[in-house]
């Protein structure tokens, strides 16, 4: 064994990790003393301009348009990866000012067969399952449906960085119920929060390699089933819900899809990414292609070890 192979990985909770929460946290200190309207359009820009560069954002946001749009010339990759990145800066700027999330949803249209159903559910005591992915700003439909009376817990998958992680689930938790890190313990813990006739969401597009082979944007994307599994277990609707970015870069709309029926979990899966692929090929700025959703090459070698061609 080489001592490349040898070298052990990075822990999380170190000093890298200790100066990049204190770097993030001044940073976001120092947005949020500015207006709303100054603050977000300002996050939008230092993301895009230096965050998504010196983090290899806009390069990963590149070689995934260049997988799924290998025909889309350089330009194009970069002005959509430079889009992708100002949109997170917006989103990562809105949900900490929780108040302010709030109050700039406090009249915000909701349209869509789900919202009925909802409110079916609510008045009947029944469970909603609520999937979203990471478009536009995902929290706004959550926010949205606070001030029809809604409280809606979630399961979230906890951040690498556990110092960053503690003031991240903290400020979820401000916006609307519980919320459960991804795991065992808290998929059982939201479980039981459905049974009690609660609401809860869950943001479904993230790679998994234990995940079913899920086609995404044409591609197969590892997908978890754990939306439409826990729908089932708890005789939850299972309803897709998104937000819309406007061209002012600060307003939204907001969707709510009619549910999905229950039956096979992966086919309900499907559904939801079909859902959601539906707004990414609309607006493909507003989807976080900074993530690594299909990591091609971890496939192959897999297909590999399997014999495929």
């Amino acid at each position: 064994m080489t001592e490349r192979q040898k070298k052990p990985k990075r822990e999380p909770g170190g000093t890298a990790d200790w100066i990049t929460d204190r770097l993030l946290r001044g940073l976001i200190r120092l947005a949020l003393v500015l207006p709303w309207s100054w603050r977000v359009p300002l996050m939008g820009v230092l993301t895009r301009r230096l965050i998504a560069p010196l983090a290899g954002y806009r390069r990963r946001a590149m070689s995934n348009l260049a997988y799924i749009w290998p025909e889309l010339d350089e330009s194009e990759r970069r002005r959509i990866a430079d889009a992708v990145a100002d949109n997170a800066g917006r989103t990562m700027i809105e949900n900490y000012d929780t108040a302010g999330l709030l109050e700039r949803t406090r009249d915000q249209p909701i349209t869509g067969l789900g919202l009925a159903a909802l409110e079916d559910a609510r008045a009947a005591g029944r469970p909603v399952m609520l999937v979203t992915g990471h478009f536009a700003n995902f929290e706004i439909p959550r926010a949205a449906l606070v001030h029809l009376g809604f409280e809606i817990g979630g399961l979230y998958r906890p951040m690498s960085n556990p110092f960053f992680n503690e003031h991240y689930k903290t400020n979820m938790e401000r916006l609307s119920g519980p919320v459960f890190p991804q795991g065992r313990r808290g998929t059982l813990g939201l479980v039981k929060y459905l049974k009690q006739g609660g609401m809860g969401v869950l943001l479904f597009d993230i790679y998994d390699s234990g995940g079913a082979p899920i086609d995404f944007m044409g591609q197969p994307a590892p997908t978890l089933t754990s939306a439409a599994e826990i729908a089932l277990r708890t005789d939850a609707l299972l309803i897709p819900f998104f937000s819309h970015r406007r061209a002012d870069g600060l307003n939204f709309d907001v969707e709510i899809d009619a549910p999905i029926p229950h039956g096979d979990p992966v086919e309900m899966t499907r559904a939801m990414t079909a859902a959601l692929e539906q707004r990414v090929r609309q607006t493909p700025e507003q989807w976080f292609w900074i993530h690594r959703r299909w990591k091609p090459h971890r496939q192959k070698r897999r297909a590999k070890r399997a014999g495929q061609p």
